[in-house]
Parts: structure tokens; sequence; C-alpha cells
């Protein structure tokens, strides 16, 4: 029984680098975009507010493996036109690539309400006291942006999580992570338990990303205690 858990593992474990690529490059990209179109929304320009808006209603409002197949199998119904800019076509070919768009694209919908969100909850004091020393809205974002950013940590960390699992996901595109090595060894062994060491996988990774998420918000606002 040990040793065939150990198999499982070994071979479960050889998707981890595309499991772990996919998870920390779409957190980061998503939070940068959300930090952007956070900062926009802020500006109470009507146009992008709008954008923004029925962007955020879209990629909230429709399942990830929807946007994933979209995103994946979309751009095909194109190949012809697409495959006269070599560069682009092989891009949008990359299962990787494809499944890394689609949970940055899912990951900022969410994360911008969050950021925003933090932002929104700020004292109106703090926008009055930036605005009493002459300065305008971007200038004041500089100032109060790092601190809305910090008190939504603790539900950012949610978000975080939910990245990391979104990635099993990308086995259905295919992309060879840790669960589309898992369906490989199901459909040679048709053995439950193959799910089994997959899930203690993920458990461990996000777990060790709760934790470092806690003691960064424990950090962020040591300030406040």
């Amino acid at each position: 029984m040990f040793d065939t858990f150990i198999y499982y593992l070994k071979i479960i474990l050889q998707g981890l680098p595309n499991t772990l690529s996919l998870g920390i490059l779409g957190i980061l990209s998503a939070g940068l975009l959300a930090i952007i179109l956070s900062c926009l929304l802020s500006l109470n320009s009507y146009a992008l507010t709008k954008a923004i808006r029925t962007y955020i209603i879209l990629f909230t409002g429709s399942p990830l493996l929807v946007q994933l197949f979209l995103i994946y199998y979309g751009p095909s119904q194109f190949s012809g036109t697409l495959s006269k800019v070599p560069a682009l076509y092989e891009l949008i070919s990359s299962p990787w690539f494809c499944a890394y768009l689609a949970l940055t694209l899912n990951s900022a919908a969410y994360t911008t309400q969050i950021f925003y969100g933090a932002l929104k909850s700020l004292p109106q004091g703090q926008w009055q006291a930036c605005e009493a020393l002459g300065m305008d809205k971007k200038q004041t974002l500089k100032v109060i942006l790092p601190y809305a950013l910090k008190r939504a940590l603790s539900t950012y960390s949610n978000e975080v999580v939910f990245v990391i699992k979104g990635t099993a996901l990308a086995s259905m595109i295919p992309v060879m992570d840790i669960m589309g090595y898992s369906n490989q060894l199901n459909s040679d062994y048709y053995d439950f338990s193959i799910f089994i060491v997959a899930g203690l996988v993920y458990l461990l990774i996000n777990g060790l990303l709760s934790t470092i998420m806690r003691i960064i918000e424990k950090k962020s606002l040591k300030f406040e205690n």
C-alpha cells in the first residue's frame, strides 16, 4: 500500500512545476491587473467604469471552466487568419498560456472587487486630508493605496487559495499539471486513491500558501497593534 502511494506521488509530482507556475504567475499577474483596475475605478470615469464593470460581471458570472474552453478553443475558429502571425498563433495555441490567461483574467475580476472595496472602505477623512494638501486623485491614490491593500490582505488570501485550486481545471484543455497526471494515472489503474494523493498535494500547497499569507498580513498590519 505504501509503495503504491509513493509510486502515485512520484508520478503526480511531475505536474507540480506546471501547477506552481500557473498558480504563482496567475496570482501575480491578477494582483497587478487588479491594482490597475481598482485605481481606474477610483477615477470615476464613466466609460472606464462601465468597461471594467462589464469585464467583472463577465468573469465573475461565468464558470472558470467555460472561460478556459473559450480562450483555448475559441481562437481555433480563426486559425487561418491567426496563422499569418506565427508568434501570436503559437502563443494562443499553448494550453499552458491559455490556462494562465484564463486564471489571470478570472482572478483579476474577483481581486479588483476586493481591492476596490478596500479603497472605498477607507475613512473619507483620508481622502479629504489629501485633497486639503492640494493632491489630485492620482496623487491621493499613491498615498492611500498601499494602506488599502494591506487592509485587503485577509480577504485576498482566500483568492490566492482559490487560484491554486483553480489550476486543477487546466488539465481539461489539457495541461499536464497535478490533475493532468492524476487523470492519466486513473485511466491506467482506475484507482480512486490516486485522487486522494492529488488532494493531499493540493492541501499541502494551499496550507503553505495560507501560512505565508498570514505571516505577510501580520507583518503588514503590525503598525495597527
